[in-house]
């Protein structure tokens, strides 16, 4: 019988009620904010301080004034480190690179407050505005850089003293997980806490310091239960198809998923993949889009939706009054399609087939009889779409990315394709990198296969210049009229 996650957290020790609360509350995100409040404030006093040598008659703010003015600075800049994605684990990279991305985040932070306020202020706040900059730069630069390292040691020595525990489990086979545990225990400052190992090979593990489990028949079930924070993969003649099933079990758990690098191959072009900095493993599902990237995409979705809505409105109207008079049935066709997370939204497009109540679920043909001769226009010319954009101004869709499928084909497929689910991590799209690069439509699992590389592609490379070529690649598209008719 295979042993409960109870069982073997009974069997383990389960942590004290203080560890559980320090280990939340000292998370390096967090102790990277306070250590940035406390870091802007000080170099917000540093500044009146140099200020009064650098401009002839400047006197400072009382101290309660300038404290304000610090608090308001320090969240201007967390907004700012925020959008520059620096609020993540300090393993993920290294001191060096981040203290390199801290001196340009707040050089961009620095440079659009400075214009600001040279914008709108009078010429007692204008001299020497190179030397006051670069000046009000550095010391930000320095005091935070200094806030970060000092949160570095101290998230280093509280995961080597045990306050701090990043429960894991081993997955794989054991002489792997073995070898893999014995690194994890000359590296303390990793923090790790193994649960357990979930072996295919339980009978050859040799050890007694942690509690071997024989891999379940329903590993999915298993690991939704599991009480742990992250899943290490280490195995020999790994199966491709497990893996990537594993990994998408995982990411949707809530738990963060790494593994040895022997094992980068199974993964590539499948996940977004990151060496973690002072370790040999990798991790394969971090933040898909930096903060201020997904606030951008968002600004773009709003805009470019609203701008085609408005400027092509005579256009849309004319579209659907050919498509109410030209055939029985509405202007508009809804149906219910998965999004973002699993969650199901009605999705709007110009209806181009004739109306049967009795219709189940299918994909489209090529020359489908179904289509109505307007239908096959719009189709081919892909302004069928365009209702989407409703859609994507409610947040239920993107411009960009995996195609929604309707809830019938999402458990069909997940049904033999495990790692389907993993499309469903990010907002479904208008277009996408398949509709841009691929042409078949057949419903089978070899083609579904084929779209997931696609899908899985952008997933890993998101980015809004990815975005704004596939943009450019859907018209191109649309204006060579290669939509299925």
């Amino acid at each position: 019988m295979t042993p409960s996650m109870n069982e073997r957290n009974s069997a383990q020790g389960q942590p004290s009620p203080w560890v559980r609360l320090t280990t939340t509350v000292l998370r390096p995100q967090v102790m990277q904010l306070i250590g940035d409040v406390c870091a802007v404030i000080i170099a917000v006093f540093a500044y009146q301080v140099a200020r009064e040598h650098m401009i002839v008659g400047w006197k400072r703010f009382p101290i309660a004034e300038e404290f304000v003015i610090g608090l308001f600075a320090s969240g201007y800049f967390a907004v700012v480190y925020w959008l520059g994605g620096l609020y993540k684990d300090f393993f993920i990279r290294s001191p060096l690179e981040e203290l390199w991305l801290v001196a340009k985040s707040t050089f961009i932070g620095s440079a659009l407050f400075f214009l600001a306020l040279t914008m709108s202020s009078g010429d007692y706040f204008r001299q020497n505005p190179r030397l006051v900059f670069v000046v009000f730069w550095l010391l930000v630069t320095i005091c935070v850089g200094i806030g970060r390292i000092l949160s570095r040691i101290l998230q280093r020595s509280l995961r080597e003293h045990r306050i701090i525990q990043i429960r894991a489990l081993l997955y794989g086979t054991a002489n792997e997980c073995s070898i893999l545990l014995d690194d994890l225990r000359t590296q303390p400052s990793l923090g790790y806490s193994v649960q357990g190992a979930l072996l295919s090979d339980a009978d050859h593990w040799q050890r007694t310091d942690v509690v071997a489990i024989p891999e379940p028949e329903n590993l999915t079930d298993f690991m939704q239960q599991a009480d742990v924070d992250e899943i290490l993969i280490a195995m020999r003649r790994a199966d491709h198809d497990r893996l990537l099933m594993v990994a998408a079990v995982g990411s949707n758990a809530g738990m963060r998923v790494k593994i040895v690098p022997d094992l980068y191959d199974m993964f590539s072009g499948q996940v977004r993949t990151l060496q973690i900095y002072g370790s040999g493993l990798i991790d394969v599902h971090p933040q898909l889009l930096e903060p201020w990237q997904d606030f951008v995409k968002r600004v773009i979705d709003v805009v470019v939706s609203l701008t085609v809505l408005v400027l092509g409105l005579p256009i849309w109207i004319a579209t659907g009054l050919l498509v109410k008079l030209s055939s029985r049935g509405p202007m508009f066709y809804a149906q219910d399609r998965v999004g973002r997370n699993g969650k199901v939204f009605k999705m709007f497009k110009f209806r181009s087939m004739y109306v049967d109540e009795h219709r189940k679920p299918s994909w489209t043909t090529v020359n489908d009889p179904r289509v109505t001769p307007i239908g096959r226009f719009i189709r081919k010319s892909h302004i069928d779409e365009i209702p989407q954009l409703f859609n994507v101004l409610r947040g239920e869709m993107s411009l960009v990315g995996p195609r929604p499928e309707v809830p019938y084909f999402v458990e069909k497929f997940s049904d033999v394709i495990p790692y389907y689910r993993r499309r469903l991590k990010v907002r479904p799209g208008v277009t996408g990198w398949w509709q841009v690069k691929y042409k078949a439509y057949s419903e089978s699992v070899e083609e579904i296969e084929n779209r997931l590389k696609y899908d899985f592609f952008y997933i890993e490379n998101m980015s809004v210049r990815l975005d704004i070529e596939i943009l450019f690649r859907t018209i191109i598209v649309m204006l060579r009229g290669h939509g299925q008719a």
